[in-house]
């Protein structure tokens, strides 16, 4: 795997210094890499629709709930801020993929759904997201899937504990 141009300078750095665990630095910065890499890909199969990794999100959440959402359930469900909810529906809200509506319950509050054009976009961009995801993982097999995720899952258990052990 190539590494990107910055961690490339840093392991080279790192192995000139004689840094201890190179190999585990090398690793981590293939890692970073790799995500840099998803990100970017994911963000141009998303490009074409308009869309951006939030409002893909809210679409996915929008979709799953036939009676709509309130924003700040939707905000609390994708992880994000009231905020940051408020944008993403204005942006969804101008392309025609949303709309607002008064709570049926109560008309002081808002309920979030998907327009029909919405439901559109939601779909075809899910199936081709699926494809891409699952285009990713392709050519591992059962096994070396689960391996992965088990490696990952014993990596993520160190992220944060290692900091606090390099500080004492």
């Amino acid at each position: 795997m190539v590494l990107e141009q910055k961690y490339q300078a840093l392991l080279q750095e790192a192995q000139r210094r004689q840094l201890p665990d190179v190999a585990g630095i090398r690793l981590c910065f293939q890692t970073l890499s790799l995500a840099s890499k998803i990100d970017r890909d994911c963000a141009a199969l998303l490009a074409p629709h308009g869309l951006s990794e939030g409002r893909f999100v809210l679409l996915f959440l929008l979709d799953a709930a036939s009676e709509g959402l309130a924003p700040n359930a939707l905000a609390e469900q994708a992880g994000v801020t009231r905020a940051t909810v408020t944008g993403l529906l204005d942006g969804l809200e101008r392309e025609a993929l949303i709309e607002r509506r008064a709570d049926a319950s109560d008309r002081r509050a808002l309920r979030i759904r998907l327009t029909r054009k919405g439901k559109q976009v939601a779909r075809k961009v899910f199936d081709q997201h699926g494809r891409w995801i699952a285009g990713l993982f392709g050519n591992l097999s059962a096994s070396e899937r689960e391996q992965l995720a088990g490696l990952l899952d014993k990596v993520a258990g160190n992220v944060g504990t290692s900091c606090k052990r390099t500080r004492q």
